[in-house]
């Protein structure tokens, strides 16, 4: 875990992370409690929220909060809200990280709740959320959100095209959402490309190796993403806001 460098930046301040669990959201959350902050840990599964929270207490002397929601649903949205605000009185940070790409076999197949389901998890919620947060961080004078997305809001590829969409739409909210809740919050996205979490578990080597046809020649490892989403959640990027950061090994 590479936390060291950045020290107690985050002392003092609550960060919440959506699909914070695993992959991704779960390092984000061990390098944020590694800098000093308390932490709202949110996934659709509890008890794995409850493990990690268990493991943050333990290593970082941390307080730490699980809470079950399905980000999709704006009563859970509203209800991880309440339990943060009511655990720690603030969130100084949120991280929109929870998202979900369902497979078809062509666009022909996608089902009306496929696709529903595509857009209320990467695009729905991360609004919901950032609109209720958000107008409580700018009325307490800052904040910072940071909302995850991925190369396919870009670059869309033909078994994606839903999760590209609601990509690309996050990182318009980002950007609305800026100009929104500026000067006192603010709100960056994080580009990612391919990372080796427990998804790419089930990826077939030719799939891996195309992923890594990149400039670096790899796909990431999951604490590549510590580096960039501490930069946007403490004050070395104080006069950052509305930007998308390329996290994809320089994709070609």
């Amino acid at each position: 875990m590479k936390v060291s460098r950045m020290g107690n930046t985050l002392s003092g301040k609550v960060v919440a992370v959506t699909g914070g669990s695993r992959g991704l959201g779960r390092e984000m959350v061990l390098a944020c409690a590694g800098a000093g902050a308390d932490v709202v840990i949110a996934s659709r599964k509890f008890d794995a929220c409850d493990v990690l929270a268990t493991a943050v207490r333990e290593k970082y002397g941390r307080r730490a909060l699980p809470v079950a929601c399905n980000v999709g649903e704006w009563a859970h949205c509203e209800a991880l809200v309440d339990a943060a605000y009511a655990e720690f009185g603030q969130v100084d940070v949120l991280i929109n990280n929870a998202g979900m790409s369902l497979l078809y076999p062509s666009l022909d197949q996608v089902s009306e709740a496929m696709f529903d389901k595509v857009i209320a998890t990467n695009l729905k919620g991360p609004f919901r959320l950032s609109a209720l947060i958000g107008a409580r961080m700018a009325a307490a004078g800052a904040g910072s959100i940071i909302n995850i997305s991925s190369i396919e809001a870009a670059k869309p590829e033909p078994l994606a095209v839903p999760y590209a969409a609601a990509k690309a739409g996050l990182e318009a909210l980002s950007s609305g959402l800026a100009q929104t809740f500026g000067p006192a919050v603010r709100v960056n996205t994080i580009r990612c490309g391919a990372f080796d979490t427990d998804i790419a578990k089930a990826w077939p080597a030719e799939v891996r190796e195309y992923l890594a046809h990149n400039a670096l020649g790899r796909i990431g490892a999951p604490a590549d993403i510590v580096g960039a989403a501490l930069f946007f959640a403490s004050d070395a990027s104080a006069f950052c806001t509305g930007a998308t950061l390329a996290l994809d090994g320089g994709w070609r």
